[in-house]
């Protein structure tokens, strides 16, 4: 399906321009027809496979340590002089509470925002769906993310494969990742001539990201689902590693026509693992000079108290939706990105 025509907001799906009295939709009516029939399809799913609906904050005491993230926050005057409310990069923490308390499979479609993000495919506020399956292992749950994509997308033959990460690094750019060092990474992107290479200081997993992004993200998913799965463990985030001669975190990422659209986990569970990992990501913000907020006690308290093994992953719909469209800039399927909200 291709994108209808954009409407009087835009001008061929591109960004909108700032102005405070460009009150017309980006998004034209029929693409906001699409999105609601998409949310429609994907609630659809879930029920008919008995997933319980969740709601939890959008804004928190805590914020998410991640270095790659930064929130947005506000300000609530409640008792005592009021304290800083920070929103959500996703509602990860809380649903894994959620699943502590015995809640079993659930989900969420719920408005994320992360700050300093804008261009053809983020914007500072987004849709994102995340669900998580108790019991199930990351395999299980990318057959089961497959199967969503099909359903969302009106495309029930589209094929899917699954690639290694590091056989993919090995074929497309002949280094071994777990086994390579930051002088040969940034040698290869001068090489195969990523612009502005000569010019970074980055370590191991910033230039693996850089030629990911710059090299292999475009030639995934060309007329399927790709899969790219077991990631480096110093990119496990908060996946479980499996250990062995090359530990590999089990992790996976969804490609559709080069854009990635899910990432997934076998959950890590264990709270002094989650703890040391939440530690380092501060350390990592103080030598960057970056805000570093307050840790979420209750999700490590959650963690303590028993979350169960399982799989979960989130999924940006808005991606999805342009994915169905077949359109090229988020804004064509937002009905007032930012600069006209």
């Amino acid at each position: 399906m291709t994108a209808p025509d954009s409407g009087p907001g835009t001008a061929g799906g591109g960004t909108v321009p700032r102005s405070e009295t460009n009150w017309a939709p980006s998004a034209s009516l029929d693409v906001l027809r699409a999105r609601a029939g998409m949310l429609a399809r994907i609630r659809a799913f879930f029920a008919e496979r008995g997933l319980l609906e969740v709601e939890t904050p959008i804004a928190s005491r805590a914020a998410t340590t991640d270095p790659a993230l930064e929130c947005l926050s506000t300000r609530w005057s409640g008792p005592g002089g009021g304290e800083t409310l920070y929103l959500h990069t996703s509602p990860e923490f809380p649903m894994k509470r959620l699943l502590a308390a015995g809640a079993g499979p659930i989900y969420q479609i719920c408005k994320v925002f992360r700050d300093g993000e804008r261009g053809r495919l983020h914007h500072p506020e987004f849709i994102l769906l995340e669900w998580y399956r108790p019991g199930w292992d990351y395999g299980r749950l990318m057959d089961e993310v497959a199967e969503l994509a099909r359903a969302a997308l009106e495309r029930p033959a589209l094929p899917a494969e699954r690639l290694g990460y590091r056989e993919l690094f090995l074929e497309r750019i002949g280094i071994d990742p777990w086994k390579t060092d930051a002088g040969r990474l940034r040698a290869k992107a001068l090489e195969i001539g990523i612009a502005g290479a000569a010019t970074l200081d980055l370590d191991v997993d910033a230039w693996l990201d850089l030629l990911l992004t710059h090299r292999i993200e475009g030639g995934l998913g060309l007329g399927r689902l790709t899969f790219l799965h077991d990631y480096p463990p110093s990119q496990a985030a908060l996946a479980r590693v499996r250990p062995g001669a090359a530990p590999a975190a089990e992790r996976f990422e969804l490609y559709l026509e080069g854009v990635e659209l899910a990432n997934g986990f076998q959950e890590l569970s264990d709270p002094a693992v989650q703890r040391a990992r939440i530690e380092a990501d501060l350390s990592e913000r103080r030598a960057l000079g970056r805000v570093v907020p307050p840790v979420d006690q209750a999700f490590l308290a959650a963690l303590a108290a028993g979350m169960p093994e399982g799989a979960g992953v989130a999924m940006g719909l808005d991606r999805l939706l342009m994915a169905y469209l077949g359109a090229r800039h988020i804004d064509a399927v937002l009905a007032f990105p930012v600069e006209s909200a």
